[in-house]
């Protein structure tokens, strides 16, 4: 499949994802209208709130408005108000813009190499459905400096502060993501036809086994070594070079762990080892994912692979949350809303290591097969576009 026909459907499925989280921001208004608290409920209406806030244009009540200079003038402390003002709308400006900007290239490739025709629909809706929760994610974190500024503490913990904004808003990306998958992966299909042979590359049984067991291991690392709690201790207390990048502990944790856990002590061993089977269940499926992605894959390749491996860990995870949901009886007390509140946890943790365990199952697959690099075989009516597919 080439670039061209696999623009078309990442381009409006960019497009689509940006509007929608742009109309959930803009909803966000709603909730303030009177009446909303009634018929919603305070407490799911505060929820909702909080879900939509990172997405919403209009300013926080937080914001700064503006700070008298040394003349004392009622003109200067206008000037502050717009300089913070100016500082938020630039942030929303970069996140939307970062939004398109990251989804639109990991969404050509998976298309690209994991077109949904042959049997491989579910797959690239499941890719396309995680790789819009990793966009959005590096979305806010490449705006939240300039939000952690326009709240004028720009200079006060400035890391842990990056940590909250990169954990924000990821509620809405579950939902949202998955109505731009289904729409991208549509549109996909019907630009697939007419564009040649796509077959599923043969990949011998044991050389996926050995790929997917390596990719897993790296995963494991962080779900099941760096996840415990004297080890999370360790990096929650990470030496602080000082100044700008003090206290780094709160943003290493985000990106490095994608679980917590701790010994049974304490508590029932029964609920102990079923969230543990959990934690179990993740590894699985990441193991599962990356053993049937290079057979789904039309080539083979390290980008490819560790796209493929980050859309797992993230829809691992995402499963996870969705059975510790399920297992909490007393959060459910609280309303669905407030339960579902860790939805989308450990994305950034899901990018570092799912690129790593990509990268690793790919040369673990070549180095198994002699070093031969897989490619897709191609029929002699699509050899005319051959040197398109490769480019």
């Amino acid at each position: 499949m080439t670039y061209r026909r696999a623009a078309i459907p990442a381009l409006l499925g960019g497009l689509l994802l940006t509007a929608l989280l742009w109309w959930a921001g803009a909803s966000a208004d709603a909730l303030h209208l009177p009446g909303s608290g009634s018929v919603l409920g305070g407490q799911t209406a505060a929820e909702l709130e909080r879900w939509l806030a990172p997405w919403a244009y209009d300013p926080p009540t937080a914001l700064p408005l503006g700070t008298e200079t040394s003349g004392g003038t009622g003109d200067a402390a206008v000037t502050d108000s717009g300089h913070y003002l100016a500082l938020y709308t630039t942030a929303l400006q970069i996140r939307f813009c970062a939004l398109f900007a990251f989804f639109v290239p990991g969404a050509m490739l998976l298309i690209r190499r994991l077109p949904p025709v042959h049997g491989r629909t579910p797959a690239t809706l499941l890719t396309l459905w995680a790789w819009a929760m990793v966009a959005g994610t590096l979305a806010v974190g490449v705006s939240t400096p300039w939000l952690i500024a326009s709240m004028g503490r720009g200079s006060y913990r400035f890391l842990p502060q990056l940590a909250g904004g990169i954990a924000a808003g990821r509620q809405m990306l579950v939902v949202t993501g998955l109505v731009v998958a289904a729409v991208t992966a549509l549109v996909a299909r019907i630009a697939a036809k007419g564009a040649g042979p796509l077959p599923r590359t043969p990949v011998p049984a044991r050389a996926s086994r050995r790929a997917a067991t390596a990719g897993t291991a790296v995963i494991a690392v962080s779900l099941l070594l760096l996840s415990y709690e004297k080890v999370a201790a360790a990096i929650q207390t990470a030496p602080s070079p000082g100044g700008l990048l003090d206290e780094p502990g709160d943003l290493l944790r985000q990106w490095l762990l994608l679980g917590a856990w701790s010994s049974p002590a304490g508590t029932a061993l029964g609920d102990w080892l079923l969230y543990r089977a959990v934690d179990v269940l993740v590894l699985a499926l990441v193991w599962t994912a990356l053993r049937l992605l290079p057979g789904l894959l039309t080539r083979v390749s390290v980008p490819a692979m560790a796209a493929g491996a980050v859309s797992a860990t993230v829809l691992g995870l995402l499963v996870s949350q969705l059975l510790r949901i399920a297992l909490d009886t007393t959060g459910l007390r609280y309303g669905l809303l407030y339960v579902s509140g860790n939805l989308g946890n450990g994305v950034p943790a899901a990018l570092t290591w799912g690129v790593l365990a990509g990268t690793v199952a790919t040369l673990t697959l070549r180095a198994a097969r002699g070093g031969e690099e897989t490619t897709e075989p191609l029929a002699p009516e699509a050899s005319a576009t051959s040197g398109a597919e490769r480019a």
